[in-house]
C-alpha cells in the first residue's frame, strides 16, 4: 500500500543540513552520535506519526511521503520554500532596550540568548545597545535546503 493523502504514516527519520549537521532525528542512537541526547536530555526518541495532509510536517516532508510504502527508505531533499521558508526582515522585531529590561524583570538580554514571545515564537537576540535591542523570529531553519532520511514504519 503506497501513501497517499489521508493516511496515517508512522515513520524513522534523521534530518541533516547542507553541511551534514544532524538537526533532528527520531532515532536514539543518532541522537546520542551527533550530541542531540545531550542537548535535550528530556526528549523521548521514537518514530513519528503523522497524517498526511494535516500539515503536522514541513510541505516538503509531506510531498516526499507521498507514493513511498512500509518497509521502504528514501533520502528527501526539501529546498526552503518548502521547509521553514527564507529568512525575513519582517521577522526581525526591535524593542526599545528599557521597556525590554522592564518585561525580563530588570534584565537586560544579551546577544545571543532566546527569548520566547507571547505567543509561543522563540527569537534570537541579535543586537544590544543602549536604545534598543534587535530579536530575530525567523524560524532558526529558514534558508536551509533540509535533507531528511527517512524510513516508512507503517501505513494505515
Amino acid at each position: 500500500m503506497t501513501i497517499e493523502t489521508g493516511d496515517s504514516v508512522t515513520l524513522e527519520y534523521t534530518g541533516r543540513l547542507d553541511d551534514e549537521t544532524v538537526f533532528d532525528t527520531s532515532r536514539q542512537s543518532v541522537a546520542e552520535e551527533t550530541g542531540l541526547a545531550e542537548a535535550q536530555p528530556d526528549r523521548e526518541y521514537a518514530p513519528l506519526t503523522v497524517d498526511v495532509g494535516d500539515e503536522q510536517v514541513i510541505e516538503g516532508m509531506e510531498e516526499g511521503l507521498i507514493g513511498l510504502a512500509a518497509g521502504e527508505s528514501e533520502t528527501l531533499t526539501i529546498p526552503p520554500e518548502k521547509a521553514y521558508g527564507e529568512p525575513s526582515d519582517e521577522n526581525v522585531q526591535e524593542f526599545e532596550t528599557d521597556e525590554l529590561r522592564e518585561m525580563l524583570g530588570g534584565q537586560t538580554p544579551e546577544e545571543g540568548t532566546y527569548l520566547e514571545a507571547q505567543n509561543g515564537s522563540q527569537g534570537e537576540v541579535v543586537h544590544v545597545d543602549e536604545e534598543v535591542v534587535r530579536v530575530d523570529f525567523n524560524p532558526r531553519l529558514a534558508g536551509e535546503t533540509l535533507t531528511f532520511d527517512v524510513e516508512i514504519v507503517d501505513v494505515k
